[in-house]
């Protein structure tokens, strides 16, 4: 589909405003024309922009994701080892320099619509899917090169390491999104240093390699 400039523009603020909706209510939830209205976007012009919502909602997730992979390598950018790059991630999920009470957790889509697309539709399933299979692997290459520098030791291999540490946080994001406060994040922290330490890097080589 080919839009002018200014189609594009609109097209950009329907997915910047649905993702605050969908952030919020969940993609069911959240009605075509409440996302109109709230982009102040003429009724029935959605299908100019979208052939349908779950097109919109595949778009809006590949947008997400994409953006996701933009922020990580902004963030990875800085200076460290490869131990001090992989704990930047994590405490992202947790704040952000330009924000301490809001961390990456809480704008999480795979947290808020995993369940709700995999029941709802194959094609969103499949673009969040593939979006955190390449967050996996690139955990796993944060680990590897951790590894490689000396600044984490030998362990299990890192993409079951990498699945591992990612399941428990986004477990601990639902839960401090119904407690209303981050304990489980900063209990992930605590428990991904241990199970990153040497002791628990010996002990964790029962993990499943599996992926």
């Amino acid at each position: 589909m080919t839009l002018s400039k200014k189609a594009e523009a609109t097209r950009q603020h329907i997915l910047d405003t649905g993702y605050q909706l969908v952030l919020h209510k969940g993609f069911a939830a959240v009605g075509l024309l409440e996302i109109l209205k709230s982009c102040n976007v003429p009724k029935g012009s959605f299908y100019h922009y979208f052939p349908s919502k779950e097109a919109f909602g595949c778009a809006l997730l590949q947008q997400y994701v994409d953006g996701y992979g933009r922020k990580l390598d902004g963030l990875l950018a800085a200076e460290g080892n490869g131990h001090e790059r992989l704990m930047r991630y994590w405490d992202a999920w947790i704040s952000t320099p330009d924000d301490a009470a809001c961390g990456w957790a809480e704008e999480c889509l795979v947290v808020k619509l995993a369940a709700e697309v995999a029941d709802l539709s194959e094609d969103m399933r499949r673009v969040l899917d593939a979006g955190v299979q390449r967050l996996l692997a690139r955990i796993a290459a944060l680990i590897d090169a951790a590894r490689e520098d000396g600044s984490l030791p030998a362990g299990p291999p890192s993409p079951a390491l990498a699945r591992v540490l990612y399941q428990m946080w986004l477990g601990a994001a639902l839960l401090a999104k119904l407690s209303q406060n981050k304990t489980s994040l900063a209990q992930a922290r605590d428990a991904t240093v241990l199970l990153l330490s040497c002791e628990a890097a010996r002990a964790a080589h029962s993990l499943p390699s599996h992926s």
